[in-house]
């Protein structure tokens, strides 16, 4: 496993496996690896020749009052999972490699960011999309892949993907679970142990709202009130946000039909869960 963090010798790597018509599965990531990436990583290694992981804590999607110094780093942990799950090349830029100037040209997302995490946090998919168009021209991957668990960003880097014509497949993965239904992720150890016993009620909702849906009902409000009485009942979670939208366009439906997500976000008292399924209805 090859740690790469410049980007003259990413090209070089890059271009000798071009060179030997290896396929490249890609994975970007800000780091701190846990469960949720190693999904991602499996199924890279699966289907591609080569693997590559980025590791870069991209400052231009964190917002004025988002801590770009306090978000969790341990580049050592990073190396020993990608190590286990059979990366080949990992890329580990600092900021003034990846960003040596100011940019001279700015991308700004036109959709999809006006509904669920997007709505609170004006400007971060701008900055995503940013990161995401440059380390796909460095890696020039077959496929990239991203969790369903963040599923705006999903649906944004789809958008981005079909409107500029990348030439890659990009592939969705199952968000990974814990033995209770909670999705993994790594602000769960932030819980208390009542909150933790409370958070499972989170996905259960959302297997609730498919089954009433199943059953007949499709009309999102009376589905979001559902949602909204059953995580009130038995959490004490404040919630941010219940949603049914299009997906991947996240339009408003008066009606559920089609491809749509059931998405939600809840704030406990030190950390702020989302989860989200996404479903087709004839």
């Amino acid at each position: 496993m090859r740690v790469i963090t410049t980007i003259s010798e990413l090209k070089e790597a890059i271009q000798a496996e071009k060179s030997q018509q290896n396929t490249i599965g890609f994975v970007p990531t800000m780091g701190y690896l846990h469960e949720g990436h190693r999904a991602l990583l499996k199924k890279a290694r699966q289907e591609n020749q080569i693997v590559v992981l980025s590791i870069f804590v991209n400052p231009l999607q964190f917002g004025p009052n988002e801590d770009l110094e306090t978000y969790p780093r341990d580049f050592e942990q990073d190396q020993k999972v990608a190590g286990e799950e059979g990366v080949d090349i990992i890329f580990y830029p600092s900021v003034t490699e990846m960003y040596p100037n100011e940019l001279s040209v700015t991308m700004t997302v036109n959709k999809r960011t006006d509904v669920l995490c997007g709505e609170s946090r004006p400007g971060h998919f701008d900055g995503v999309v940013a990161v995401v168009t440059k380390l796909f021209h460095l890696v020039q991957p077959d496929k990239a892949y991203f969790g369903k668990k963040d599923a705006q960003q999903l649906a944004i880097i789809d958008g981005l993907v079909n409107d500029y014509n990348f030439p890659l497949q990009i592939v969705p993965v199952d968000t990974v679970r814990e033995h209770d239904g909670l999705a993994k992720s790594s602000r769960n150890v932030y819980l208390t142990e009542k909150e933790r016993a409370e958070a499972p009620a989170l996905y259960s909702s959302l297997l609730m709202a498919v089954d009433l849906i199943k059953a007949g009902e499709d009309n999102p409000e009376s589905i979001v009130n559902a949602i909204t009485d059953r995580i009130k009942t038995e959490t004490s979670g404040e919630i941010d946000y219940i949603s049914i939208l299009t997906y991947p366009g996240l339009e408003n439906m008066e009606i559920i039909k089609g491809r749509y997500i059931i998405a939600l976000a809840v704030k406990f008292t030190k950390a702020r869960l989302i989860d989200n399924v996404i479903l087709v209805e004839e």
